[in-house]
């Protein structure tokens, strides 16, 4: 990790967060298609089944995955097994809005995880950068208005978010740790490990919603372009470029950019609605983006 954010770097980070904010407007719009966790088992499977071609060399017997069975089967758990299934599940009570802004209180969450067990240092840089993050997102949540703030109350479906945000701050982490060998060579390699365990994961959470909630899938034509998109753009190609963007800059600078979700998805959402975007949200964007650059600092 170098800690120095160039145009690349920049661009790598930016795709998750616009990927994400997708993925939850999508989400909620087939929450009452789709079972929550069931969903989550579809999209990763069908990533896996995207990845497999390109990655099926990491199942020989003497590859790194078997000798580290069990690193892959926790970051499977953290990031696939759980993340997105708990999002979904934040999804059918809360906004699309409302949950990628609890998301973005990643960077505090982030830092804490760090500190706490993985001896990282916090500088006053990025702790500056965490406050001017999250009054960008306030400004986004009030829309521009304190009275907002003051009526705002959280739903069973924010607290899945917080729960899903310490998760994924504990997975990231985790990416930054660890001998991985020749599986960090290809980024399908390194995703496919993950997967192949997230989905035996998800397929164990998924089967325990069928036989505890009995839900039915409403198949249509929308529901299988959503299952396309949420399985290429935000699993396949969101985690590729999250981990490479992590792997240069450290989970603490990359968190920032998460930040950038709500902003993404308030944008998304109004462009739904038919609503044109509003001067807030372009005070939004900027203290977001002067967040990432704060803490970017040395």
């Amino acid at each position: 990790m170098n800690h120095k954010l160039n145009p690349a770097t920049i661009f790598l980070l930016v795709i998750p967060p616009l990927l994400w904010a997708g993925n939850a407007v999508v989400g909620r719009m087939i929450h009452e298609m789709v079972p929550p966790i069931t969903l989550n088992f579809i999209r990763w499977v069908l990533a896996f089944l995207i990845l497999l071609p390109m990655a099926f060399h990491i199942y020989r017997r003497d590859s790194m995955l078997w000798r580290n069975w069990r690193r892959y089967a926790v970051l499977g758990l953290l990031g696939v097994g759980l993340y997105n299934a708990l999002q979904y599940l934040a999804l059918q009570s809360s906004t699309p809005i409302n949950v990628t802004l609890v998301a973005a209180s990643m960077p505090v969450w982030m830092m804490m995880v760090g500190s706490l067990f993985f001896q990282a240092k916090v500088s006053r840089w990025q702790l500056a950068g965490a406050v001017l993050s999250i009054v960008g997102v306030l400004i986004v949540l009030s829309r521009g208005e304190i009275r907002q703030l003051l009526s705002l109350h959280l739903v069973l479906g924010d607290i899945f978010m917080i729960i899903a945000t310490i998760t994924w701050s504990v997975y990231s982490w985790l990416l930054t740790r660890g001998n991985d060998g020749e599986l960090r060579n290809h980024w399908a390699d390194f995703l496919l490990a993950q997967v192949s365990f997230g989905v035996l994961w998800s397929g164990l959470f998924s089967a325990t919603e069928w036989v505890v909630a009995k839900p039915t899938i409403h198949w249509s034509p929308v529901l299988f372009a959503a299952l396309a998109f949420v399985a290429i753009g935000p699993a396949v190609i969101a985690f590729r470029c999250w981990g490479l963007g992590v792997q240069r800059v450290g989970p603490n600078i990359a968190s920032f950019f998460n930040n950038l979700t709500p902003l993404f998805a308030a944008l998304m959402s109004a462009a739904f609605l038919g609503e044109a975007p509003h001067a807030f949200h372009a005070l939004a964007f900027m203290c977001i983006v002067g967040g990432i650059i704060l803490s970017s600092r040395r």
